[in-house]
């Protein structure tokens, strides 16, 4: 029951987070899509469709230039090409002991949609419309990514963009690292919609919830108030939310308590 626009947008939107996540700029991409008669039939459905791509694809200059188009389940594949400086990337097994974790915007607010569309939890109309712009309309941070990527490797180290949900995500730039992370619960950002929901229902959605696509980032201490300074010019939050320690694992602490949530981020192969 998606708006094909919507669909459009978050196609290439997740694609573009992945090169945000790396501070690279967008260049390109190809689209591969198998379409179902009742699909390719509709002109209308094809053409929300692609404003929706294009109209994204044009914000951030990247062309498409390929793909494949055939009969079949409806299946939307993108490839996209980016390019940065290989000296500037930001990777995922560059987070280093001492470093600050910080995150940008706000958490959960896709999960919480997906929640009530599924019919687990009950929002008000005005609350289900916020959330559900946040699930289908994700604003990919490239702009932050390359903002980001100009003070690596200097101060900032590790990044990832946060699709499959923070306890996941981070952990996959601690595993790669080779280090751990001591989280504050109390400092995880999110909005007033979903700080409303019982503590279950906020640390499935804000931890764990995933379709996010904020950027989760490591920086060394020395870099505070250039992180204020990218935050106030990209008019994104960035939120410090931990630090990185040389002891491995996540964990999760609430004032001086440490928490045992054992949250996962979602799994593609599970």
């Amino acid at each position: 029951d998606v708006d094909p626009r919507a669909l459009g947008h978050k196609c290439l939107a997740v694609n573009l987070s992945d090169l945000a996540a790396m501070g690279a700029e967008p260049l390109a991409f190809t689209l591969s899509i198998a379409l179902p008669p009742t699909r390719a039939a509709d002109q209308g459905w094809l053409d929300a469709f692609s404003r929706g791509l294009f109209d994204l694809a044009d914000a951030h200059a990247c062309e498409l230039i390929g793909g494949d188009t055939t009969a079949g389940p409806l299946v939307i594949s993108i490839a996209i090409f980016g390019r940065l400086d290989a000296r500037r990337a930001l990777r995922r097994d560059a987070a280093r002991v001492g470093d600050l974790v910080y995150v940008s915007g706000c958490l959960g607010d896709a999960a919480l949609a997906l929640r009530a569309l599924q019919g687990e939890i009950a929002l008000d109309r005005p609350t289900l419309a916020d959330a559900r712009a946040r699930l289908e309309w994700p604003a990919p941070r490239v702009a932050l990514g390359r903002a980001l990527s100009a003070c690596a490797p200097q101060s900032v180290h590790a990044a990832i963009d946060l699709s499959d949900g923070l306890a996941g995500d981070l952990a996959h730039i601690l595993e790669a690292s080779g280090v751990g992370a001591d989280i504050d619960l109390d400092a995880v950002p999110m909005s007033a919609a979903l700080a409303a929901q019982p503590e279950a229902v906020r640390a499935a959605c804000a931890l764990a919830g995933g379709d996010d696509y904020e950027l989760c980032f490591t920086a060394g201490p020395e870099a505070a108030t250039t992180m204020a300074r990218i935050a106030a010019e990209q008019g994104v939050p960035l939120t410090r939310i931990g630090h990185i320690v040389a002891d491995p694992g996540l964990r999760w602490r609430s004032g001086t308590e440490v928490r045992d949530l054992r949250l996962r981020g979602y799994d593609h192969f599970a």
